[in-house]
This record gives C-alpha cells, sequence and structure tokens, in this order.
C-alpha cells in the first residue's frame, strides 16, 4: 500500500474512534493507563482508530500491514513523534530522537559497532557480566529488587561491549534516565502546556537528571580523548573519529548520542527481563524447562556465542515475553504529508502510532493472545504469521539497531540464572505494567532469591568454556 496509491480524496474522511462524550476518560486513562487506552480503542474500533483528546487527535495503527505502511514502505512520510519529541530536551538528537540526513549520518557512524561478528565477539564479556550478577543474586539474603539489579547488569554489559568503558562508578544513571521517562510522559500528556521553568518536583527532578547525565557523557568523552584506543572499534572511538579535527564543535552532537545509547542500551533489555522473572515465577513449568535446557546445554560452563542456536527453549521464552510486554511498546510517528491508511485519509501533521502492545495481540494473528505460551515461537512449527504481526524492535529502516546484542544479554540471564537459582515474587507484591518511553513494572519488582538444591557456590561456580 502507498500514500500515493489512493488519492487522499478518495479515502473515507476520517476513521471510526471514541465519541466526544468520552473526552473525560480518555484523559484520564492517557495520565494513569496508556494500555487500556489503546487496547480497548483497538478493540472497540478497528484497525484505525482516530483517538481525539481536545484539540490532538491521535491515529492508531493495529494492523500488520498497515505498520509495514507505516514504518517501512512509506517511512520517509514520518517522523519521530509523540513521546520521543519531548524526550529531546534531554537526549538531544541522538540516534532515538533524530530523523532525516542527522539520523542517517548517526546510524553509519554506530553501525559497525553493532555487526554480528562484532556482537559475537562480545559472549564472553556478557557471560562473565551475568556470571557476577548470578553470584550476587546467590548470595543475597533476604528480598532483592530485580529491576534494580537488572539496570545495574545492562549498563555494566553496555559499557564494556560498546564503550570500552566501565560504568559501575555512575549509580545515578538509572535514577536520572526515569526522570526523563517521567518528564517525556508528562509533557507528552500535557501537550507540552506546563513551562520547564515551573517549580514543580518532576520539573526539578528532570532538570537535575539532564544536569547528571550531560555530565556523565562529557565525563566519558573526556576519559577517552585522554586515554584512547588506537584502531578502537567501539562508540566512542567512533564518535571520536567522526569528529576529526573538530572534536570541541562536535562535543555536543556525541553527548546526544551517548546519552541516547546509554539509555536505549540498557532499558529495554534491563525491562524485558523484569517481565521474563514474572512471567516465569507465573510459570513454574517454563522455569523448570530453562533450567533442564541450561543444565543439558551448558553444564557448569559459561556460554558462548555458539550456545545461543542450542538454547532454543530459552530464546522462545524471550521472544514470548516481548510479545506480551514488547520493551517498546509504542511507534510514535508525525505524518510529515497527507496520507492514506487502511483507506481513511490521515492528514499531513497527524500523530501516528503503531502499537505493537496491541499488535502482539491481535486476535487474528494470535491464539488465546492473552497466553503466555513460549511455544508459539518454535521454529519446529512455524506459524506462518505476517512479519509485522510481531515487532519488539520496531520495523524498517529504524529497527533496533542493538537487538542482537539485546537478545544475547538477556538468553544468557534466563539461562544461567535458571540453572543456578529460583528467583520468586515477595507473596502479596502486585506487577503492574507503566507504560513510558519503555515498558516498564510499577514500583519495581521485589523477589527472594534461592540457589537451586545441590548446587552450592562452589558447584555453581562455572568451568571455563
Amino acid at each position: 500500500m502507498s500514500s500515493q496509491s489512493v488519492s487522499a480524496r478518495t479515502a473515507r474522511s476520517a476513521p471510526p474512534g471514541p465519541p466526544r462524550r468520552k473526552t473525560v476518560k480518555l484523559l484520564a486513562q492517557l495520565f494513569t493507563d496508556r494500555l487500556a487506552l489503546m487496547s480497548e480503542s483497538a478493540e472497540g474500533y478497528g484497525d484505525v482508530v482516530r483517538i481525539a483528546i481536545g484539540p490532538k487527535a491521535m491515529y492508531l495503527v493495529n494492523h500488520p500491514e498497515l505498520a509495514k505502511h507505516v514504518l517501512a514502505d512509506n517511512s520517509a512520510n514520518y517522523h519521530k513523534g509523540i513521546g520521543l519529541q519531548e524526550a529531546r530536551r534531554a537526549l538531544g538528537d541522538g540516534l532515538l530522537t533524530s530523523d532525516g540526513e542527522t539520523w542517517r549520518a548517526q546510524r553509519r557512524t554506530i553501525q559497525p559497532v553493532f555487526q554480528p561478528k562484532r556482537i559475537s565477539r562480545q559472549a564472553a564479556i556478557v557471560a562473565s557480566e551475568v556470571d557476577g550478577l548470578v553470584r550476587r543474586l546467590a548470595a543475597h539474603r533476604g528480598p532483592v529488587e530485580i529491576l534494580h539489579e537488572m539496570t545495574g547488569l545492562t549498563l555494566g554489559v553496555l559499557g564494556k561491549t560498546l564503550l570500552d568503558a566501565e560504568l559501575g562508578g555512575y549509580e545515578t544513571l538509572g535514577h536520572s534516565f526515569e526522570a526523563v521517562q517521567d518528564q517525556a510522559m508528562f509533557e507528552a500528556v500535557t501537550l507540552s502546556m506546563v513551562p520547564e521553568w515551573a517549580p514543580l518536583p518532576k520539573q526539578l527532578r528532570f532538570r537535575s537528571a539532564r544536569d547528571d547525565l550531560r555530565r556523565i557523557a562529557d565525563e566519558l568523552v573526556e576519559k577517552r580523548l585522554a586515554d584512547p584506543v588506537e584502531g578502537g572499534e567501539d562508540v566512542l572511538s567512533r564518535l571520536i573519529a567522526s569528529a576529526g579535527d573538530d572534536v570541541d564543535g562536535a562535543r555536543e552532537r556525541m553527548r546526544d548520542e551517548l546519552i541516547t545509547l546509554l539509555l536505549a542500551g540498557h532499558e529495554t533489555t534491563a525491562s524485558t527481563l523484569g517481565w521474563a522473572f514474572h512471567l516465569i515465577d507465573e510459570h513454574p513449568e517454563v522455569g523448570e524447562r530453562l533450567h533442564a535446557e541450561a543444565v543439558e546445554v551448558l553444564g557448569d560452563r559459561l556460554p558462548g556465542h555458539e550456545d545461543l542456536r542450542k538454547l532454543r527453549y530459552t530464546t522462545m521464552v524471550v521472544e514470548e515475553v516481548m510479545r506480551l510486554y514488547p520493551p517498546v511498546w509504542l511507534l510514535p510517528r508525525v505524518a510529515q504529508g497527507d496520507d492514506e491508511i487502511g483507506g481513511y485519509h490521515v492528514p499531513a501533521g497527524s500523530d501516528v502510532v503503531v502499537v505493537p502492545y496491541t499488535l502482539h495481540r491481535h486476535p487474528e494473528f494470535w491464539t488465546d493472545p492473552e497466553r503466555f505460551d513460549p511455544g508459539r515461537f518454535d521454529p519446529d512449527n512455524p506459524a506462518g504469521r505476517p512479519r509485522y504481526a510481531y515487532i519488539p524492535f520496531g520495523a524498517g529502516p529504524r529497527f533496533c539497531i542493538g537487538n542482537s546484542l539485546g537478545v544475547m544479554e538477556a538468553v544468557f540471564v534466563l539461562a544461567m540464572a535458571s540453572r543456578d537459582l529460583r528467583l520468586r515474587k515477595v507473596p502479596g507484591y502486585q506487577v503492574v505494567p507503566e507504560a513510558m518511553l519503555s515498558l516498564r513494572v510499577r514500583g519495581g519488582l521485589p523477589m527472594t532469591v534461592d540457589a537451586r538444591v545441590g548446587r552450592s557456590d562452589e558447584e555453581t561456580r562455572p568451568r571455563a568454556a
């Protein structure tokens, strides 16, 4: 389908959507339950929905072919949209928020860092970091906040694999990114009508967080300039090399790139792992299959890149977790010119959102879509569903650049943790999704940790691969 294939004049004037009398409810959901807003709209009005709230109208797209149109076939007509526009105040024009030639130049600079051969060489680093995490968890007494642990892990992996740098000394990173997400969504739902200078607690936290992130990014650049890596293949080295003789003039650009990479590179994987541990706890039989596969494939050693294809069930679990709780739950765009989507006219300037959260639950493409069933992704039994029915990493030219590293990290964590540990949610704790820039567990995930019977500290000490 192309925006040129059918004239906008022949398209129906507007898709269906909630009536104006529901504005108060829609506003409340926009502030407090964005997932319910998207789900109820898709269920009630179909695959293209116009959601009008006040002076704004948002077009929800919820069909694989229509998602393909927006994200791939006519991607040039769609720039980054709601939420990401507001995040630009903290992230600047990094890879996540930029468009056009700026984005293409950034992608060319960073792409080589994510080449499959280079990522495969990082497997030993990832496994070592995960090993350290599993040991810390095994030694812990009492409940542990698992999302905090996952954030620390993913930041550590990101630093060593992509930046060739230690991030252990930057304990404030996780909290600063939370403040950035909170502010971006606050601005999105208030249509940026609250001025930045207003002395609200949320605004004050955001300004402090933005200053903290800029300081950390600048420090990372300065450290690398003081101690360059000859022929370095990491992001820091490539950013500095791309600046040529004008490093001072490129500092703001490098800062934007690093802040964006730090956020996108750790938040999505940490969120996926949090949801994985929640779902495994809800389905003990899945945990037992994960344990059995890890023991069979790995024994007592650390995993290597070649083990990814052998950890089939573990990979299926990761894929099903990302179906139910895609870390990037919303792909917002702004139409640059008039378009036609699903037979409906979409005017230039419209907010158009592809929602993986609802697309991954579309009953036409997923049987019993609310059920957690890793078997959906069994490679021996392909379901034959459309490619764009499952887009946890986005799609089209802006497909997530770090998907391979994120999947490898998640598979290693689930395999090694399931082999050696049992993690259980604190009794009575209610897990509630929070749809921010990423889809995370609201308020954290406290869990108790027990070593598996017969696997003492010495018995769980992996031997060299």
